[in-house]
């Protein structure tokens, strides 16, 4: 049977919003495995379409899906890994996606929990949201390693096994080589919402991926599912640079307007709304998140 259409259009926003990473685990997980992974992508960092050192990467798997950045991004080690291990720092960046309406850490210690609302394209109450809850897990912060890993046993739909990984070691004493990582699996309700939202309001969005070109010369993109990967793994990508060029709670204004601008030098792509929208919208939910707090 059909999805109605009206709940479509709810729950798309949320998967999608859910599905930007891979976690592409590394047998060596470690500071000399991630610099061995930076020596070998070096030609691909230095050389390709993002216009930043950047790599992108995307996989379909059997009742999984999964997206995959590796970066130098123009910030010391001590400040990425300062930042990152704390899970206040995760919602920050989270909160940068249009579909995020709420992020908050709820207990300390070992194992504290990010607790997320995901929603649609505008200001909506978080009660009308779905909830993911990530339990954060801070695997390894040594001098040239960082290890982060946020995990969630089930989300929409039939989604299930959440896990998002940053790791970080030095390049040198100004820059970072990160591995930002998700995936998920999910089952026959979710990827028949998958199915139904390609087919109609997300068929003509379209990822990174060159397949090919058109009859004009020109590149053809990936789509489908793993566009829609592609897609959020830049978002994601972005809302960490944006973060760190500006993390204190004085600039939030400032990195909300730097995320914004980032995604459009991809506006293929990523483009969604008007900026003064989106600025006004972001503004609006982190005066709630402060209330709440």
């Amino acid at each position: 049977m059909p999805m109605p259409r009206r709940l479509l259009r709810w729950v798309m926003p949320l998967m999608i919003s859910l599905a930007p990473w891979l976690a592409h685990a590394q047998e060596d997980s470690s500071a000399e495995g991630l610099r061995a992974q930076y020596k070998t992508m070096a030609p691909a960092l230095a050389s390709n379409p993002f216009h930043r050192k950047l790599v992108l990467q995307s996989e379909e798997g059997s009742g999984k899906l999964s997206g995959n950045i590796y970066a130098v991004v123009d910030h010391p080690y001590a400040d990425v890994a300062s930042a990152f291990k704390l899970p206040a720092t995760w919602c920050g960046v989270l909160m940068l996606h249009l579909n995020t309406k709420y992020c908050g850490v709820q207990g300390s210690g070992a194992s504290p929990t990010l607790n997320v609302a995901v929603g649609r394209k505008f200001d909506q109450p978080v009660a009308d949201a779905s909830q993911v809850n990530f339990v954060y897990s801070l695997k390894a912060a040594t001098a040239d390693y960082l290890d982060v890993n946020l995990n969630a046993a089930s989300g929409p739909m039939s989604t299930r096994d959440y896990r998002i990984v940053l790791e970080a070691t030095p390049i040198d004493a100004s820059t970072t080589f990160i591995h930002l990582g998700y995936s998920y699996g999910y089952g026959p309700a979710a990827k028949i919402a998958m199915q139904v939202y390609l087919g109609t309001i997300g068929s003509d969005k379209v990822g990174f991926t060159v397949t090919g070109k058109n009859g004009k010369g020109e590149p053809d993109y990936i789509g489908g599912v793993r566009g829609v990967v592609e897609r959020n793994t830049m978002r994601y990508y972005l809302a960490i640079d944006a973060y760190l060029d500006a993390p204190s709670p004085q600039q939030q204004d400032q990195r909300t307007a730097a995320w914004f601008d980032a995604t459009e030098q991809y506006a293929l792509q990523l483009h969604e709304m008007p900026k003064d929208d989106y600025v006004a919208m972001k503004r609006s939910e982190y005066r709630r998140l402060i209330a709440r707090q």
